[in-house]
């Protein structure tokens, strides 16, 4: 379960981040604050993992906010100002939503929430056990929202303007590059083997000349990235 405030002086902003937020499972808002000392108040008191936070606020500006927090959690940028981006980031902010923002783009910042490095606090869904630091990501399948487990994800492949991503359960396929997909993964859990194909390296059966084999496929092993796949036997 993702817990969540919305600090934010505007109420239609509370309104769509909740409308969104509703929209995807295991997201519990405990608290609109529509200042920043009402959040100050609230998070010294109470835990949560994330934290969607508008700038231009009164009394306190969200970002002087931040910096008042010793261990602050993830924090999603949600405001009408372009100009402070690279400040946001360098207090390692997870994204920079300019409102109006679509859902499409907030999915985009849950999505890097979600699979952030596992050597950070991750969150626990439901379907998790509580000593689990499985991570989950959400894939747009037509009109419809597919949450499926990191672990679960054998190999992804090209297809055109398109990728599958071939789960151990079901083959999902997305409108994304590979590239695209991989910002979302670790580095040490999947490898790019061929321009076509990304592999997980724990769903590897086996390696045997130039090719590859994962789970009942079968995948080639490309010139170009035959170096980094040899270092996996080293």
């Amino acid at each position: 379960m993702i817990r969540y405030i919305i600090i934010d002086d505007e109420h239609i902003a509370h309104g769509i981040i909740k409308r969104y937020c509703d929209l995807l499972p295991n997201m519990k808002l405990m608290k609109n604050c529509y200042d920043a000392l009402e959040a100050f108040e609230y998070l010294s008191k109470n835990e949560v993992e994330l934290i969607f936070l508008d700038l231009n606020m009164p009394k306190l500006k969200g970002f002087d906010f931040l910096r008042t927090l010793p261990h602050p959690p993830k924090v999603i940028v949600t405001t009408a100002y372009s100009e402070f981006a690279l400040e946001g980031y360098e207090l390692n902010i997870i994204d920079y939503l300019l409102k109006p923002f679509s859902f499409e783009r907030f999915l985009k910042a849950m999505n890097k929430t979600i699979g952030t490095s596992p050597k950070e606090k991750n969150f626990v869904t439901a379907t998790n056990t509580t000593n689990s630091t499985s991570k989950s990501v959400f894939l747009r399948q037509n009109k419809k929202y597919i949450q499926i487990s990191v672990d679960d994800i054998q190999y992804i492949e090209a297809a055109g303007n398109y990728a599958k991503v071939i789960t151990i359960a079901e083959t999902i396929t997305i409108r994304e590059k590979i590239s695209e997909i991989l910002v979302l993964l670790s580095d040490d859990d999947f490898l790019q083997v061929h321009k076509s194909f990304a592999v997980a390296r724990k769903h590897i059966k086996s390696i045997e000349g130039n090719r590859i084999s994962i789970g009942d496929a079968i995948v080639p092993i490309g010139k170009m990235y035959k170096i980094k796949v040899m270092e996996l036997l080293k």
